[in-house]
């Protein structure tokens, strides 16, 4: 049994008998502590659910907030919410995905940065906003997103990490 697998089934014993109803708490804690949903971790919780992987697949892609590969040592959101849209989140986005070369729901292959679009992050006043690793920054332009990532890719470097 690989370490993941162990680390799925320490979960799953804090649920015994569980049903359906803790489809969600389940698939909350192992993506807390795996960073995303493996194919692996689906069918384990449907044996233990005593459910279909495609059940818990259907209901875990309905919640935006699960994902299925892992993500970057850099998580950046970009918020594409009416504020943010207004004040050129998209400009800002695209700005994003040229200098990682990604798209939302990407990793990079070296594994540094992973892009995800929100529909809000709740800081509008603030707007455009993105979030690296839940750290904001506010009146984002394109211009400033280069020198941001760059800065993310030193810190990498300084702690040894891949480019």
């Amino acid at each position: 049994m690989t370490t993941t697998e162990q680390d799925i089934e320490v979960i799953l014993k804090k649920y015994p008998n569980a049903k359906r109803d803790a489809l969600i708490p389940l698939l909350q804690e192992v993506q807390e502590h795996l960073g995303f949903l493996s194919k692996e971790a689906v069918i384990r919780i449907g044996r233990h659910l005593n459910l279909p992987a495609s059940k818990i697949y259907g209901v875990a892609t309905f919640y935006n907030q699960f994902r299925f590969t892992a993500i970057g040592k850099n998580h950046v959101q970009v918020c594409r919410g009416t504020a943010c849209h207004v004040k050129g989140s998209a400009s800002v986005l695209e700005a994003v995905k040229r200098d990682l070369n990604i798209n939302p729901g990407q990793t990079s292959r070296d594994g540094q940065f992973s892009l995800e679009v929100v529909a809000c992050i709740g800081a509008c006043g603030l707007a455009p906003v993105i979030t690296v690793n839940g750290e904001f920054f506010a009146g984002m332009t394109p211009e400033a997103i280069k020198d941001l990532l760059a800065t993310y890719r030193r810190k990498g470097q300084e702690n040894g990490q891949a480019n």
